[in-house]
């Protein structure tokens, strides 16, 4: 079964960090697709003997601005 994950990537000095929005599960790599890549690897290791609750939860992103 294929599912989506939402996932925002950061780079953090010399990495970039892939984070699943739905689980907090994450990974990291040297380069943008080397990150999704472990974090794919990851999110099916974390499912793999566990059931997937795929009901629908409403999910906003947005910015806010702060003064700092």
């Amino acid at each position: 079964m294929k599912v989506k994950f939402t996932v925002v990537i950061q780079k953090e000095e010399n990495w970039y960090v892939a984070k699943c929005i739905e689980n907090n599960v994450a990974s990291q790599g040297k380069t943008i697709e080397e990150a999704l890549d472990n974090l794919k690897e990851a999110l099916e290791l974390y499912y793999e003997n566990g059931e997937l609750d795929l009901e629908e939860k409403p999910l906003f992103i947005t910015a806010v601005e702060v003064t700092i």
